[in-house]
């Protein structure tokens, strides 16, 4: 793998294209993490320096921490920083048993008795408070994509078994429910081990998401546009959900949830949010604190590859 980027970084030469203009932002801005990903996914980029460099993020007790995920910061381990983890592993096809027992180990420490993973877990504990983990409720935010991850990786653990259990018990039962739950219960019906009961729950979620409007089937409808610009640092409204936030790939069920034209004016969405500096914007978290300048300049890599993977995934041109 080069070790340089394959596009100049002059700023009198701007390079065209989506793909150029994003690895110029990519390679300006990014953590070594990011950059390397940016290699394996687009550049034919070795997998090896990408777990090289998500290891100075793992903590000795299985976890994962340091800022990973960009939004929390500190050294301690922490289960969204986990989650991500897995994520990368994944993406360059090293996530399997010998890489997951230890992160299974950590996982198995904070969840709850019936397997979830807390939201948000402190990274400092009070003296004397005991078992921090046991006294959060669990997510299926903060679960259901771990638990996505390790079967489509065909990883199995005593824990996952119960934390299984969870999610679908929780992805059954969802009446009402946050965009960012569906996601979740998409990430974890797309690997779940029974493909006929995960389908049904998956056709019954995608009704749910349409009776509850938590998608924008019209990119020009009413509701398309967030109260507000998107800015890259600073704080914004919450933004719209459209069908690619949902099927990240066509394989996805929650394809199946939205028309080919749908998908196409979504894509079209996704394409054009790619910014002037080349990168794609960090959609902000409902109910979290406004995030630093750092942190959001760090996950803009992030969004920038996972949009640029979307679109490639459904073939779009990146030229």
């Amino acid at each position: 793998m080069a070790d340089t980027a394959a596009v100049p970084l002059s700023p009198t030469s701007p390079p065209q294209g989506a793909l150029a203009r994003a690895e110029r932002f990519v390679w300006l801005t990014a953590r070594v993490l990011e950059q390397r990903l940016f290699a394996h996914h687009f550049r034919d980029g070795a997998a090896g320096p990408v777990e090289t460099a998500l290891e100075a993020y793992r903590n000795d007790d299985g976890g994962y921490g340091h800022a990973l995920e960009p939004a929390l910061r500190g050294p301690a381990s922490l289960p969204a920083h986990t989650a991500r983890a897995l994520h990368v592993l994944d993406a360059v096809g090293r996530c399997d048993a010998r890489r997951a027992e230890d992160v299974c180990r950590y996982l198995t420490s904070v969840s709850t008795a019936e397997g979830a993973l807390p939201a948000v877990f402190p990274a400092v504990r009070p003296a004397g408070s005991g078992d921090g983990a046991a006294r959060l409720p669990g997510a299926l935010s903060a679960t259901a994509p771990v638990v996505g991850l390790l079967h489509r990786n065909e990883v199995w653990h005593p824990w996952l078994f119960r934390a299984t259990d969870f999610c679908r018990r929780t992805v059954e039962s969802l009446e009402a429910a946050r965009p960012e739950d569906v996601q979740a219960a998409v990430l974890f019906l797309d690997h779940a081990p029974d493909r006929a009961r995960a389908e049904a729950a998956a056709e019954r979620l995608g009704r749910l998401v349409r009776r509850e409007g938590l998608v924008v089937p019209d990119p020009d409808g009413p509701g398309a546009q967030p109260s507000a610009p998107a800015d890259a640092l600073s704080h914004t409204p919450v933004h719209p959900h459209f069908p690619h936030d949902y099927a990240r790939t066509p394989g996805s069920l929650a394809r199946a949830w939205f028309t080919d034209a749908e998908m196409e004016r979504s894509l079209d969405v996704l394409a054009a949010g790619q910014q002037a500096d080349g990168g794609w914007p960090v959609r902000p978290r409902p109910g979290a604190p406004e995030p630093t300048p750092v942190a959001l300049l760090e996950a803009r890599p992030l969004a920038t590859i996972e949009a640029l993977r979307t679109l490639a995934a459904y073939g779009r041109s990146l030229a």
